[in-house]
């Protein structure tokens, strides 16, 4: 026997998934419960018992499934013994108390897993913060359900009503700690888009996408960095922000964010918007796809429903379908383009194929947003010449020795140009040679 403590570990809890789908969908079982079964594993618990999945017309107002698939799910629980249940959809307070009394175990819906591995993930205190409201706006309607051993105890005199006392205690509590939450994530917001707007003049690109995409793979192919990367939903939650140099030697910025997900609860999206500020003010948006995923097209208007939501244009994007190296058939990505008009590419940032062909459109995208100009420098002004060099290559140099000028062509976005023109010394002179061919949402946005 050894002689040091070893510390122990919980055991795993074992889950047993069920769900219900409304008409129009089509999907079989093994398919359509496959994400959910990706968030259990996810959340580290172990999958026991077969997966019940109920097609039905009208959710059950009282419980979501049907009495028969409630009582299908009770026999299951009775020959598999799993610690929870985990129902793929979101239940109202009563459906989840009467789900409980019928199973005799917890009951987790949608929302409640996906903020356990929120919980589990967030490392700042950002994302932690959001994660905590999330968490209690999800909490503030089920209190009830959490205090029913104390409500309206039968008995002598002085022993009912201590369950509603208390009640009303944590519910004034829970309202207060809401409130602090979005006055502190209100700061952290704010001083969020002075970040973001103290960079407008680098252009910035944000990748965003369907969770588990391959967007911090990507990332690190790109930039050079190490962040984590895993085969598991919701890997990144906190926004990393990395530079990226193209092959011309221009420098921007990319960024990664947290992924989407279909059914993505709304009130989280809304406790993220700080995180996802990066996004929301980038240049150009990389919406990163795994073609090889065979729910490809859903995951897709997913993301563009809630980058819509985001008051972001879906179109204005850069589709790049990632993990070329397990698509088998190429026709399947021109399928997924059905629609839509934005450019695409395919890479796989795992195995570093087609990642040249990106850097080309990317910055076939820079140069359609940027304006061909001219600056005039004087040989003197040492400091307007460093910062044209921070900016990068320039396409043409020339000397004119009677002005005693260095004429220098490059390409600048409307932030670089704007911030030379602030920061270069008051004789330096710039010529547009040709202006932007077209402008980004951003900038339309602010209109």
């Amino acid at each position: 026997m050894s002689r040091f403590p070893r510390p122990t570990r919980a055991p795993r809890e074992r889950a047993l998934i069920a769900g219900v789908r409304g008409p129009g969908c089509d999907a079989d079982v093994e398919v359509d419960l496959g994400e959910v079964r990706g968030l259990v594993l996810a959340a580290e618990a172990e999958i026991v018992g077969q997966e019940l999945l109920q097609r039905k017309q009208v959710p059950d107002p009282a419980t979501l499934l049907g009495r028969g698939k409630v009582d299908e799910v009770r026999r299951e629980i009775e020959r598999v013994h799993p610690d929870l249940v985990v129902v793929d959809n979101d239940l109202t307070p009563a459906q989840a108390r009467n789900l409980e009394k019928a199973w005799g175990v917890r009951v987790v819906d949608r929302s409640e897993l996906i903020l356990d591995i929120f919980a589990r993930r967030a490392k700042t205190r950002q994302a932690r913060l959001q994660v905590e409201l999330a968490q209690n706006q999800y909490l503030a309607p089920r209190l009830r359900r959490m205090w029913t051993h104390l409500e309206r105890m039968e008995g002598a005199i002085g022993t009912r009503g201590p369950g509603e006392t208390q009640l009303e205690t944590d519910k004034r509590l829970l309202k207060k700690r809401i409130q602090d939450l979005r006055d502190e994530l209100e700061e952290i917001e704010e001083r969020k888009l002075r970040e973001v707007r103290s960079r407008a003049d680098q252009f910035t690109l944000g990748l965003v996408g369907y969770t588990n995409a391959g967007k911090s793979t990507l990332l690190n192919q790109l930039t050079g960095s190490d962040e984590f990367v895993a085969d598991m939903l919701f890997a990144t939650l906190d926004t990393r922000t990395r530079q990226w140099e193209l092959p011309d030697g221009r420098v921007v910025l990319l960024s990664d964010t947290v992924g989407f997900l279909q059914r993505l609860p709304h009130h989280l999206v809304a406790c993220f918007h700080a995180t996802l500020e990066e996004a929301l003010h980038a240049d150009l948006l990389l919406h990163v796809v795994d073609a090889a995923h065979p729910d490809a097209a859903a995951q897709m208007a997913a993301v563009e429903e809630v980058l819509a939501t985001l008051s972001h244009d879906p179109q204005d994007a850069l589709i790049v379908f990632n993990k070329l190296d397990r698509v088998h058939d190429r026709i399947a990505i021109q399928a997924l383009l059905s629609g839509r008009s934005s450019e695409f590419v395919a890479v796989s940032a795992a195995q570093g194929q087609g990642l040249d062909e990106l850097c080309r459109a990317v910055a076939r995208r820079l140069d359609r947003r940027s304006s061909l100009v001219d600056v005039y420098v004087p040989y003197a002004d040492g400091r307007s010449q460093a910062l044209l060099r921070q900016i990068g290559e320039p396409l043409e140099q020339g000397e004119d020795l009677d002005a005693g000028e260095r004429r220098v062509r490059m390409r600048l976005t409307p932030g670089q140009y704007g911030s030379l023109q602030r920061q270069a010394g008051k004789h330096v002179r710039f010529v547009v040679v040709v202006p932007p061919a077209e402008r980004s949402s951003v900038e339309l946005g602010d209109d």
